[in-house]
C-alpha cells in the first residue's frame, strides 16, 4: 500500500549517530507504523511533544507528505542546558500512498504524541462478485 520514497536513508545513520540528531537547517525522520484494518488504512508516526498548531500534512496526487516542528521550550535567559539529547527542527515523512487508497478521505487524530491517519480503501479496489449471464439459461427461462 505505501511505498518508501527515502533510498538512501540507510546510508544516513552513520552521520546521524556522529551528528546528533535533527537540527534547525536539516530534517529528522518521524518513526511510523502502517497497518490495514478492514477497509482503511492506518499510519501513525511518533512525534512527541509537537504542538498540533505544528502539524502539516498535504496530499498532492498520490504522494503524502507529513510536516511537523518541534521548537524549544521556553527558557529563562540565565538557563544554561546540562543535557540536550530531543530533537528539535522539522521532521518531515512523504510517503507515496497506492491508487486503491482513496486520499480524498484521509482522517487525521493527534493524541499522546501520535498522528494518526486513516485513509479509506477505495471502492475499485474493494473485492466484489461478479455475476455471469449466460445466453443458455435464457433460452431456457423464454
Amino acid at each position: 500500500m505505501l511505498m518508501r520514497t527515502d533510498p538512501f536513508r540507510e546510508l544516513d545513520r552513520p552521520a546521524q549517530q556522529l551528528t546528533g540528531p535533527g537540527t534547525w537547517s536539516r530534517t529528522s525522520a518521524m518513526p511510523m507504523d502502517a497497518y490495514r484494518d478492514g477497509d482503511q488504512y492506518v499510519i501513525a508516526f511518533d512525534l512527541p511533544g509537537i504542538d498540533p498548531d505544528a502539524l502539516d500534512i498535504d496530499v498532492e496526487r498520490n504522494m503524502l507528505t507529513v510536516r511537523a516542528e518541534r521548537r524549544p521550550l521556553p527558557r529563562s535567559e540565565s538557563a544554561q542546558t546540562e543535557l540536550s539529547e530531543r530533537p528539535l527542527g522539522v521532521f518531515s515523512r512523504q510517503l507515496v500512498l497506492a491508487d486503491t487508497l482513496d486520499a480524498e478521505h484521509i482522517a487525521a487524530d493527534y493524541e499522546a504524541g501520535v498522528l494518526t491517519l486513516r485513509i479509506p480503501i477505495a471502492e475499485r479496489a474493494k473485492p466484489r462478485k461478479i455475476s455471469v449471464r449466460s445466453s443458455d439459461r435464457k433460452e431456457l427461462d423464454g
